[in-house]
């Protein structure tokens, strides 16, 4: 498949401070890339630079074929962009800001007409395509955001952390509908996230950035599957923690933990469960909470890192 976003070398410092170090990345044409890491890690200023807002400090970036720094225009006449921070006017209505950005975008009047009634019909607002922005909930105006991005049918779409801040039920809402544009338009969408089970339901691909760095990247069940068995994680009281990593470390190689919590990979996963648990009551340690999971993507991350990316802040 023909890669519609490429870049080398990709650097970018804020003073003295590099939030991207050196970055390659590669995503073709019709998939789902999600680029995951927590707070800081350098998702969005990456972002930022595809989308040309922020010029690299070093390396080379390609968007649709289009060179970002030279050809910054033929890139954003290709792309969709939703951000965390995007600025919706509330003072607007839905329909109205519809049909702003297809003007803006050169949409005849027919178009512009037929678009707009298509794409608020598609995120679930054409009830609310009259009222004012202002009057949306943080879900509505995601869903928004998703419509505006899309009025020009962009080859590549990009989405910052497009749940962020969203309850469950307009969460699954977003999901359904990147889905769908992926699956009937084939467009392809870049999605950044610090959510292991977004990435997890929508990535065909990702790569997992941390302090500016891609520290690993491939299929997610692949992924997963590299870091061995599953996790075995328990809860002790702190008098008792030393112990209880002793007797774990029996069973297997130790694994970054949640804060108060200890871990290890335990290869032969449930059929070894028992033993573990007679090995700690034979040791005097009482176990406040013991739980068995399949490697998951926090796995992937914490085996790449040395720690944990769900909790962190």
């Amino acid at each position: 498949m023909p890669a519609v976003i490429e870049a080398t070398g990709l650097v970018r410092d804020f003073g003295d401070i590099r939030a991207v170090d050196g970055v390659d990345l590669r995503v073709d044409a019709g998939e789902i890339f999600g680029f995951l890491g927590p707070n800081g890690a350098g998702k969005t200023t990456i972002v930022r630079m595809l989308v040309t807002l922020l010029r690299p400090t070093a390396g080379r970036a390609l968007v649709a074929g289009y060179d970002v720094v030279r050809e910054s225009h033929q890139v954003r006449r290709a792309i969709g962009v939703a951000l965390q921070d995007a600025a919706i006017d509330p003072l607007m209505t839905g329909r109205e800001l519809v049909r702003l950005q297809a003007v803006l975008h050169g949409l005849s009047k027919g178009q512009t007409a037929t678009r707009g009634l298509e794409l608020l019909e598609r995120v679930g607002l054409t009830g609310a395509a009259d009222r004012l922005v202002g009057t949306y909930s943080g879900g509505m105006r995601r869903r928004l955001d998703l419509a505006l991005a899309l009025v020009h049918e962009p080859q590549v779409l990009f989405l910052d952390e497009p749940t962020t801040g969203l309850d469950p039920t307009s969460r699954v809402a977003v999901w359904d509908e990147v889905r769908r544009l992926n699956d009937e338009h084939g467009t392809t969408v870049f999605l950044t996230t610090q959510y292991l089970e977004e990435a997890d339901q929508l990535a065909g691909r990702i790569a997992i950035i941390d302090h500016g760095r891609i520290v690993c990247e491939g299929v997610p069940a692949q992924l997963k599957a590299a870091v061995g068995g599953p996790t075995l994680e328990i809860d002790v009281d702190e008098a008792h923690r030393d112990a209880a990593r002793e007797t774990l470390g029996r069973f297997g190689a130790e694994r970054p933990a949640r804060p108060g919590h200890l871990a290890i990979g335990l290869e032969a996963g449930a059929a070894q469960m028992t033993d573990v648990v007679r090995a700690l009551d034979d040791a005097g340690i009482a176990v406040r909470h013991i739980e068995l999971d399949a490697p998951s993507l926090d796995d992937v991350f914490a085996d790449a890192t040395g720690r944990r990316l769900e909790g962190e802040s």
